[in-house]
């Protein structure tokens, strides 16, 4: 028989057949179903009772929080957890991660290279049963728990902490080239506000002989040895790449991209610094200005000549393309990557939730608006391609041989600069990219930060602005292999390997610990406490056989033929592959190593051991009115 207090300052001590007023309840002792052990002043369903005793007036199964009678400490912590000021900063803040760079460049690149629009069938299906059922998952995780990606693991399955550990060092390999892009994007930006743009004329001290501008008035020939003024600008001049001879001599760093990167890492700290609430509002501007760029550049695209053909490029379906397992797993890559689970972003802003908050909505918005983006942006670099292709008297297939970041800053920044009004477009355009890849950056770096300070918080509970200054310090210091002259090699590197297959079986172990150790069934519990009602049988399939698949089929795919790197006129000596994998395993092997370790210090046989590490240590606090209560 439960009651709620009104004040929290009656909290009391507790005595043997007397009533005792713990977190906030007023608990009966006589003919309870629940019953105080006073040994351990914990409370525990009497042995008649357990089938019962979880049942409280609200229909949360539920039992009273395992702490002394003067909870009212733990109680204080639980409420001083931050929430978001409003549900728009969430929604904003989990588009503004999912919506990247990689939609800009990696979708329309991928579409056009497995079918066009026949690419969209299995684009979509791999999304319905694969990526977006994940990224539920860790939605409703996060929101549910109330932890980081590291702390969260003693409420769900103990032995699998290594993936929390796991997840950290892999978002700070991301850190250490992600933002070495827009470092490149910056770069740009700044030489955009000029009358004429930088890479527009051959006339520049970077250039050579084989530039050819063939936008100018003179009557020009592309040659095979032609090279534009705009790739020129963007490897003699930004990246500098022809003062390296590759990975085995990266040579000096390049001061200019240095400066980049340091306002980039300072305008992040000061924008995560305090948590959500800062954050939350940041991505109002960072989040909704990409989509205003997007509309505009499209709009200027569609009315250019020769648009037309880029656009059926990008769409023209190739059905036999379907019947290759490369696009299929090209498919499941790219929705994969694109919607980002496995990187604790998900688990840490769900997190800051309230504990009623529809997830499964938030989750079918942000990852169709995610999927819409990435289509959309097709056009807007399509339509440019095909104007390029109009302007070259060549086919769209020559044009858009540029992959990757290339793909946006040679391609299209060419084009730009070819425009009328170019300046203005140039300008808008590399904001678009800086703006897309800030709150990606916030989102990762949130991801470690809410890890560590849930799993440390009497270390670094009271310090968050300190820990975010070391956080950010480390990465820029993790950084500067990639602001070499062959640090584009690096960035090149690190995105094909350090990342990709190490995700993936982060979230491949993270399915199977949720779906067959914490159990299906009481993980839709989990998710009807908060929503009212459970996950369909469409969702639990997915989750218990269907999402491992998927991630288990993108993972073999990926060890069984690793990518053949190639840069510019660079060819990846044999080396670097095993260099890659052992950047890639650096991280996942924090898995098994935590199991060991784990089993180790647990006492007791092996099975008992095992018992215990696969049994959630503690309770996770749900709400009831005005107070929290432990789930069992």
């Amino acid at each position: 028989e439960t009651e709620p207090l009104t004040s929290k300052k009656d909290v009391s001590d507790c005595s043997k057949g007397e009533d005792c007023k713990e977190n906030g309840l007023l608990v009966r002792n006589p003919k309870s179903a629940l019953r105080l052990v006073e040994d351990g002043n914990k409370v525990h369903p009497s042995q008649g009772d357990k089938g019962e005793a979880a049942q409280i007036s609200n229909g949360y199964s539920g039992v009273q929080s395992s702490v002394p009678c003067n909870g009212e400490q733990q109680l204080m912590e639980l409420e001083d957890r931050e929430t978001w000021s409003k549900k728009i900063d969430f929604l904003l803040s989990v588009i503004g991660y999912a919506v990247d760079l990689g939609n800009v460049w990696r979708f329309p690149y991928i579409c056009y290279q497995n079918g066009g629009g026949a690419f969209l069938i299995p684009y979509t299906i791999m999304a319905l049963f694969g990526g977006i059922p994940l990224f539920y998952m860790e939605l409703a995780l996060g929101q549910y728990h109330r932890n980081g990606c590291i702390s969260i693991w003693r409420k769900i399955c103990p032995i699998f902490k290594g993936i929390g550990f796991a997840i950290c060092i892999i978002d700070l390999y991301v850190a250490s080239y992600y933002n070495t892009i827009m470092a490149w994007a910056f770069y740009y930006l700044i030489s955009s506000f000029t009358a004429e743009l930088p890479w527009t004329s051959c006339t520049n001290p970077w250039n050579t002989g084989n530039c050819t501008n063939y936008f100018s008035k003179d009557n020009v020939s592309w040659s095979p040895h032609s090279i534009s003024p705009a790739e020129e600008f963007y490897t003699r001049q930004v990246l500098q790449v022809h003062r390296s001879n590759g990975l085995d001599d990266l040579g000096g760093i390049s001061w200019q991209l240095t400066l980049c990167l340091l306002l980039i890492f300072t305008i992040v700290y000061f924008s995560i610094w305090k948590g959500v609430k800062t954050s939350g509002k940041v991505v109002w501007v960072t989040a909704t200005f990409p989509y205003i760029i997007l509309f505009i550049l499209l709009v200027r695209g569609a009315t250019l000549p020769g648009a037309w053909r880029g656009v059926l490029y990008y769409l023209k379906p190739d059905w036999q393309k379907l019947l290759a397992t490369e696009v299929w797993v090209d498919a499941a890559a790219q929705i994969f990557f694109s919607l980002g689970p496995g990187f604790g972003v998900l688990l840490a802003y769900s997190s800051y939730n309230k504990f009623h908050n529809n997830c499964y909505q938030d989750a079918l918005v942000t990852s169709t608006v995610n999927c819409l983006t990435s289509f959309v942006s097709g056009f807007v670099i399509f339509t440019v391609l095909g104007y390029m292709a109009e302007m070259r008297n060549e086919d769209v297939s020559e044009v858009a041989k540029d992959t990757g970041p290339s793909l946006l800053f040679i391609t299209y920044a060419e084009a730009i600069a070819n425009m009328p009004a170019s300046t203005f477009f140039a300008i808008i355009f590399f904001l678009m990219l800086l703006t897309l890849g800030l709150d990606s950056t916030f989102a990762g770096l949130e991801g470690v930060i809410t890890g560590v300070l849930d799993e440390f918080p009497h270390v670094w509970g009271k310090r968050r602005e300190l820990f975010v200054l070391g956080l950010t310090i480390v990465c820029f210091l993790g950084s500067l292999a990639t602001l070499t002259f062959g640090g584009a090699y690096v960035v090149k590197l690190f995105e094909e390997y350090a990342t990709g297959p190490a995700v993936l079986t982060v979230v491949f172990l993270e399915a199977v610990a949720v779906s067959w150790f914490y159990g299906i069934t009481q993980f839709c519990n989990d998710v009807k406490e908060m929503l009212g009602s459970a996950p369909g049988w469409y969702w639990r399939v997915c989750w218990v056989a269907i999402s491992p698949l998927f991630l288990l089929f993108v993972t073999c795919s990926f060890l069984s033929s690793p990518p053949e790197l190639r840069l510019f006129d660079y060819d990846y000596p044999y080396w670097t592959t095993v260099v890659g994998y052992c950047i890639g395993t650096s991280s996942i092997i924090f898995i098994p190593i935590y199991m060991v370790y784990r089993l180790v210090i647990t006492p007791g046989t092996l099975k008992e051991r095992i018992l215990k590490s696969i049994t959630p240590e503690t309770a996770t606090e749900i709400p009831f009115g005005d107070i929290r209560m432990n789930a069992v």
